[in-house]
């Protein structure tokens, strides 16, 4: 697709294309997108790096033939100069990506209708909040948003196809993208926020005092077999360490979903190309692996992603995945740790509800109303549900 946007602050028209790989873009160029590198104001967000989005490539895991075929916006300046960019899928199914439109899906086709192919503008199975209308940190923020949303729906015209989804958007691109005619919608995830604590002690003294009890009796019993927990970045991320931590993913993955997203030659790449911004918390017994939790280390936030274990151990899987990222937060000074998708039983532990956004392009305007009333509703019910979940909060009272 060639389309023609005009960029007023850019001072000449600029163009758009679609990349079927990431390749398309140098990492050189790439980093120069707002929070896609440390090297930037912006906060840093891993997965949107050119090394993680290659990797999913690269491995094999989102591709064609998994159904993840590569439709990267590029918006270029007259001179060539890269001003933004969308990372951005062709999606035959709507599995990995934790946005929820089967129901859309079933409804359209019993109605007639043909909802896959669909486009996806997120990070393939990462549900995680950051920049999806990525932003050249030379080029006007809005300018560049309003030309991208625009190309993600003139592609979707083009290939007659049923929708577009910008799934875990930042604030800024959903109220960007609903300006330009995308639906919002809204759900909830459970954050920990750092509020400046000196050590995990000082975590649990904000804790109410029956809060606070149950999660040192919870602690003691996950270790009480004689496990130990190791950090493991950087340098120490070994392929050994790399063939434990895939063992506990396939096993925990292949009950969990059936079929695991993630291969291991992706787990080699990563470690390769971004070890420094990786956290294994790995939990050690009788001088073996067990179990473990990978992380993500961001400019300001820790990202909990995917765990596995091969042994079952009482509340091991709250200790490796929640309180072990709270300490290393802690210790890092990060401002927060976002634990995943979903989970009102991480609310006991620390983490509190935090709204996530995605926005969404319908082409059919008979299912476009169908899904604005719906989503009307479900914004009012994820709201409803925050407030509640927010009274049960384990912090001490001000």
């Amino acid at each position: 697709m060639n389309t023609e946007q005009d960029i007023h602050s850019a001072g000449a028209a600029a163009t758009l294309t679609v990349a079927q790989s990431l390749n398309a873009f140098s990492a050189q160029e790439w980093a120069g997108l707002c929070g896609t590198t440390r090297e930037d104001d912006a906060p840093y967000n891993p997965f949107v790096s050119h090394a993680f989005l290659s990797a999913l490539e690269e491995s094999g895991c989102a591709t064609r033939t998994t159904g993840w075929l590569g439709q990267h916006l590029r918006l270029e300046a007259a001179d060539g100069r890269l001003l933004g960019a969308v990372p951005c899928y062709l999606k035959s199914h709507s599995q990995g990506e934790y946005v929820f439109d089967w129901g859309w899906a079933d409804a359209f086709e019993r109605a007639g209708g043909r909802y896959y192919p669909k486009l996806q503008a997120s990070v393939p199975f990462t549900p995680a909040t950051g920049p999806r209308l990525l932003v050249h940190r030379t080029a006007d923020p809005a300018a560049v948003r309003q030309a991208l949303a625009e190309g993600l729906k003139t592609l979707t015209e083009r290939l007659g196809i049923s929708s577009a989804h910008v799934t875990f958007a930042m604030q800024e691109e959903a109220v960007a993208l609903e300006a330009r005619g995308f639906l919002l919608r809204t759900d909830q995830q459970f954050h920990f926020i750092n509020e400046g604590y000196g050590s995990y002690d000082d975590f649990l003294a904000s804790l109410a005092s029956r809060k606070r009890k149950a999660l040192k009796k919870e602690r003691r019993t996950a270790c009480g077999a004689g496990i130990e927990i190791d950090w493991l970045t950087g340098r120490d991320l070994t392929e050994a360490a790399w063939d434990d931590f895939f063992t506990f993913y396939m096993e925990t993955a292949s009950r969990k979903w059936g079929q695991p997203y993630l291969n291991r030659s992706f787990f080699s790449l990563i470690g390769e190309r971004m070890a420094d911004d990786i956290l294994l918390v790995m939990a050690r017994r009788d001088g073996r692996y067990i179990a473990g939790a990978i992380n993500f280390i961001g400019g300001d936030a820790l990202f909990g992603r995917n765990w596995g274990s091969i042994e079952h151990h009482p509340f091991l899987h709250f200790e490796v995945c929640y309180h072990q990222a709270i300490e290393f937060a802690i210790a890092r000074g990060l401002k927060r740790v976002e634990a995943g998708a979903q989970g009102e039983h991480k609310l006991a532990r620390g983490y509190l509800p935090a709204t996530t956004r995605s926005a969404h392009y319908i082409a059919h305007p008979g299912l476009r109303r169908a899904v604005a009333d719906y989503l009307s509703r479900e914004r009012r019910e994820v709201d409803a549900i925050g407030e509640l979940l927010a009274e049960h909060s384990p912090y001490r009272k001000s």
